[in-house]
């Protein structure tokens, strides 16, 4: 059994941030794979169904993003999941809006989503789908950007990246992570890129 889960923050007036790719990558997988209903579970909301034959668990943390590891953590240890089957999916700013990452272990690198997974019974071993959303420019704007709303400019290459994430998820549900990252980058290409540069302004140079 998998557990997918998207790192977000829970109500409306977080949905359209680019802190909550996670979360809208997990609900474009549950849609087309077929998943069942939301229900509230384990300090979030759930969904359960199979990927490709594979049984999984979509998961959004109610916790807020600081504290995602108590959800995941109370889910992980309810189903007796080792680390490789815990797969988090989340923005990361250093990689360029549209880049798609697949990682395996490490630190937080300064994501507190990450850094509280780490924390929790499940460690640091867990799988890692980072969805690249750009830098400001700045290290004093990250808190303002992340928690600001993907502009209308950038909804194709979102769109373009989640639609991506779900349609070849048969391959992480199968454990191949570099041939999904690649599948994804070939179904949603995007420049390899400076992450502190729009890249709307990337495409038009």
């Amino acid at each position: 059994m998998l557990l997918l889960v998207g790192l977000g923050n829970p109500g409306a007036k977080y949905a359209g941030n680019r802190h909550n790719i996670g979360f809208m990558a997990v609900d474009a997988i549950g849609r087309a794979h077929g998943f069942g209903p939301w229900k509230k579970k384990f300090q979030a909301e759930i969904a359960e169904g199979q990927i490709d034959g594979v049984r999984a668990l979509l998961m959004k943390p109610q916790t807020y993003m600081n504290e995602s590891g108590r959800a995941v953590g109370e889910a992980a240890s309810f189903y007796k999941l080792s680390a490789p089957s815990v797969i988090a999916f989340y923005d990361e700013i250093d990689l360029a809006p549209g880049r798609f990452r697949m990682k395996t272990g490490g630190g937080a690198a300064g994501h507190n989503g990450i850094r509280s997974i780490i924390a929790s019974s499940v460690g640091e071993g867990f799988r890692r789908a980072r969805m690249g959303v750009g830098h400001p420019g700045d290290k004093a704007l990250v808190h303002h950007y992340v928690l600001g709303d993907f502009a209308k400019a950038e909804a194709a290459w979102v769109e373009a990246l989640l639609d991506a994430c779900a349609k070849a998820a048969p391959l992480l549900a199968r454990g191949e992570d570099e041939k999904y990252q690649g599948e994804v980058m070939r179904l949603a290409p995007s420049p390899k890129a400076d992450p502190r540069k729009p890249r709307d302004a990337e495409d038009a140079s």
